[in-house]
């Protein structure tokens, strides 16, 4: 099994090296597993259990408090499983399995999403808050009305593109008090293939300050994930910019066209960069290798074979 995975596209962290320990055993993890939709989910779980990151535990604070995760995957037979806004809910990326394997859909949200993890022995009910990601949400002096208001206070705080409004910190920086906190962008993704097949998926707490039940690129298909029988791409950056322009697919179709994986992630992220002047990398898995690419301060990705 070959996987790649990502850790998060945005400011160069303080303390990168406990995070690439983190990413290495994800990859080895999943490499160690049966099928590409396997190797997957396995690399993504550790990452989810890790406050390093912005996916399930330490995941991003929404305007009334909750942290919601969400998550997608997609197999090379273009079989699609997602799952949204979900509170509570530590491994995203397993309910998304959940529904691309077991319903005949492709996209489930909310308390239906929680339900449906429940009912197929998905760990719910997860305190996802840590002691940093609930301090900083009541900094801000939070909002304790309607989405009027809640949209009132978070016009200051919800950026896009590098912009980490709120934190008085440019692109995703986390700042010396900050070391262990994950910024907004590090949404995590792996891809993986056993040289036939092909999986893809993204996982995420989605983005401090942004209005309850906000929903970002990591669940659309095309945005936040892709794959094809030509190979697969996982995304991470400024979620609604990533949803405008359908990153992954970018990726994908461009290995479809015959170029490596490399090249392919490299004319994504230029071709974004191009139309929205945002922040964002992407990982790809194509039959000749792996390829990453970012325009931000940094991506920590990692890769492993066996």
């Amino acid at each position: 099994m070959r996987v790649v995975v990502h850790g998060g596209a945005g400011g160069a962290p303080d303390d990168p090296a406990p995070r690439q320990e983190t990413l290495d055993a994800a990859a080895e993890r999943g490499a160690d597993a049966g099928t590409p939709l396997d190797a997957v989910e396995a690399a993504l779980a550790p990452l989810e259990s890790s406050p390093r990151f912005n996916a399930g535990v330490g995941g991003a604070v929404q305007s009334d408090g909750v942290v919601r995760t969400d998550a997608g995957v997609m197999t090379s037979d273009r079989e699609i499983g997602a799952a949204c806004s979900m509170p509570g809910v530590k491994h995203a990326a397993s309910v998304a399995r959940v529904v691309h394997s077991e319903t005949p859909h492709v996209f489930v949200s909310g308390e239906h999403a929680v339900d449906l993890a429940a009912d197929f022995d998905v760990e719910t009910g997860v305190d996802l808050l840590t002691d940093e990601t609930r301090a900083r949400y009541e900094d801000e002096d939070p909002p304790r009305g309607g989405p009027r208001e809640h949209l009132d206070w978070l016009a200051t705080r919800f950026g896009s593109g590098s912009d980490q409004a709120g934190s008085g910190l440019e692109n995703g920086s986390q700042g010396e008090s900050d070391s262990g906190r994950a910024p907004d962008h590090d949404t995590v993704g792996a891809v993986a293939s056993d040289g036939e097949r092909f999986a893809a998926a993204t996982s995420t707490g989605g983005r401090s300050f942004a209005l309850a039940g906000r929903v970002g690129d990591v669940p659309q298909v095309g945005s936040g994930f892709f794959c094809t029988e030509a190979g697969g791409a996982s995304a991470t950056g400024a979620g609604e910019d990533i949803a405008r322009v359908t990153l992954s697919r970018r990726a994908v179709e461009h290995l479809d066209d015959g170029i490596g994986a490399q090249a392919a992630a490299d004319r994504a992220i230029e071709e974004f960069e191009e139309i929205t002047g945002s922040g964002a990398g992407v990982i790809v898995l194509g039959e000749e290798g792996a390829g990453s690419a970012f325009n931000t301060d940094g991506m920590q990705t990692s890769i492993a074979y066996k």
